[in-house]
């Protein structure tokens, strides 16, 4: 029962967290468009209300969830290493934020349409191509839980479920 709960919650707060950063991802194509003021704006404005604080909440219950998943199934096989995958992928999404986009904010956060630095494209290409690399690492995380509990149904129905020495 333990793993059975644990699994729906880590693959509902990656859904919840990649549902975050799928937005950014459907949003990149416009937003590259915009003209440095309207695109500080947004970013001032848009993200750290509800994006930050909610979607960062989601971002690190996954990792946490996931990473201890990964230990819950060590030895049911295959699902261990698909797993394995989307604790990487939630993990290296994470580390992304911190590393490329973090830095962006705190450069632009504080700053006005005047005061908008001459590298402003640069940093929002970092900005929107992180979001966009984020978006496809939790896609793949979510699809490697769920194929995770998949390897395990039975082909046949009369078969049972394929479970290597678990006591879940």
């Amino acid at each position: 029962m333990l793993l059975t709960t644990w699994r729906l919650a880590t693959i509902l707060l990656t859904a919840l967290s990649m549902s975050v950063a799928t937005c950014h991802l459907l949003e990149m194509p416009a937003k590259l468009e915009l003209e440095g003021a309207l695109w500080l704006v947004l970013l001032q404005r848009l993200y750290p209300p509800a994006f930050g604080p909610v979607g960062g909440a989601f971002e690190v219950a996954a990792v946490f969830t996931s990473v201890v998943l990964v230990v819950l199934v060590r030895r049911r096989r295959p699902a261990f290493g698909w797993t394995i995958l989307a604790a990487l992928c939630m993990l290296g999404a994470h580390a992304a934020f911190w590393a490329w986009v973090a830095p962006v904010n705190a450069t632009l956060l504080p700053v006005t349409p005047d005061t908008l630095p001459a590298e402003w494209t640069r940093l929002r290409d970092q900005w929107e191509t992180t979001h966009a690399l984020r978006a496809v690492l939790q896609i793949v995380a979510l699809g490697a839980l769920a194929y995770s509990v998949l390897v395990e149904v039975p082909r046949d129905p009369a078969q049972p479920a394929r479970l290597a020495n678990s006591g879940a």
